[in-house]
């Protein structure tokens, strides 16, 4: 049930692009996230009733456990700023100290950094002359630990008084236990956080997490869930949908650091889980091993790719794929096993309906489809569908 606690509108709404629904009433939001979910399912001739809604959001406020902040300027030539693009200006950057969609330590923080930063006259990376030192600032926290992990992102140019920023952090009066402080270097011209170099400048380089009675070990460059309340009880409703788990060979594609692999391993034969970043592929056989499981077999490499090489035939297909969906081509060679279910999680419903489509035409349609919001005040919606093939129906 939603946590109804009401705050005044952010400082920062209409020029920070995170929260579009600022200022809305939250019904007003849910109305307006499921009439765009039922939009794509009727653009790509998806069976609306099977569409049971949208269910609403655990916390309508502080539910986020990562941030990736920037550091620039508002205006060129201004004060050192940081925090997050301003809506429409890719080379402004708002400072966001005020977000309500984060835990409060992570303003804190933010401010503590820019105020440390100011004071020293440290440049920021100008991504036009790609000169500059200070580029991102990533925080990441363990709800259920309450642990932090401080990552400041610089280029390699000298000055950065790492000691100092170090005693600055640990010196906050902060809600949540520091457990790392790392600082990453990146030259890359992108502008994205990009690991070419870490140092731990204090205790270590992982958080701790726990989901539905497993835990995890989450490193400064792992994917992890970003709310994990509201992920729980998707995944738990989720699981509940595959039936006879037990015996079975089951497929979890685009799986991260393993969470949902190693829930599926507690019931069935075997779990093998794909995914392409190989930090997350070390943290997921890490965390197996944590949680004592061993009946899942996690390989590093695009989906694509990857599928070829596996030599059992799955019983159950498990999808979670990235923003951008899935490639038509692996649709293509998921439905080619004739398999009875395809459980597909999906965090943007626009590619999901695109891939629905595609399904349709090779046999599976949807059977039921759930949207979650994890993630109000934002644009973004969770969506559960379980597909079933026509021989099944």
């Amino acid at each position: 049930m939603l946590n109804t606690e009401s705050r005044p509108i952010c400082p920062l709404a209409g020029e920070c692009g995170g929260c579009i629904h600022q200022g809305v009433p939250y019904e007003e939001q849910m109305a307006l996230k499921e009439k765009g979910v039922r939009r794509l399912l009727q653009k790509h001739h998806i069976d609306e009733t099977v569409f049971e809604g949208l269910v609403p959001a655990i916390s309508e406020y502080g539910y986020r456990n990562k941030m990736e902040y920037t550091f620039g300027d508002l205006e060129k030539g201004g004060p050192l700023t940081l925090g997050m693009h301003k809506k429409g200006h890719f080379m402004s950057i708002v400072t966001c100290d005020e977000c309500q969609i984060v835990p409060e330590d992570f303003n804190r923080i933010l401010k503590a950094t820019l105020e440390f930063c100011r004071e020293r006259g440290y440049s920021f990376y100008h991504k036009r002359s790609h000169k500059g030192l200070l580029r991102h600032l990533v925080l990441r926290n363990g709800v259920r630990t309450k642990e932090l992990l401080v990552n400041i992102v610089t280029s390699s140019e000298e000055g950065f008084d790492e000691d100092a920023f170090s005693a600055m952090i640990l010196g906050l009066d902060l809600d949540y236990q520091v457990v790392g402080i790392l600082r990453t270097f990146n030259d890359s011209v992108a502008d994205a956080v990009i690991k070419e170099k870490v140092d731990i400048l204090y205790g270590r380089d992982y958080y701790e997490e726990e989901i539905l009675g497993l835990h995890f070990k989450v490193n400064a460059f792992s994917f992890f869930q970003t709310n994990i309340e509201a992920i729980e009880r998707l995944y738990a409703d989720a699981l509940e949908l595959i039936p006879n788990l037990e015996q079975k060979e089951v497929y979890d594609l685009y799986c991260g650091t393993g969470t949902i692999t190693q829930l599926l391993a507690k019931r069935a034969k075997h779990v093998y889980g794909v995914e392409i970043v190989q930090d997350s592929v070390d943290a997921a056989v890490d965390n197996a091993a944590l949680n004592g499981i061993t009946n899942c077999t996690f390989l590093c490499g695009d989906v694509k790719d990857t599928l070829d090489s596996l030599k059992e035939r799955p019983d159950m297909i498990v999808v979670d794929p990235p923003r951008v969906g899935m490639h038509h081509k692996v649709v293509s060679m998921l439905a080619a096993y004739g398999i009875p279910e395809i459980l597909y999680i999906s965090c943007n419903p626009k590619t999901m309906a695109m891939n629905l489509e595609q399904f349709a035409y090779l046999g599976y349609k949807p059977a039921m489809i759930r949207s979650y919001d994890n993630f109000p005040l934002t644009k973004h919606v969770e969506t559960v569908v379980l597909l079933s093939h026509k021989k099944t129906r």
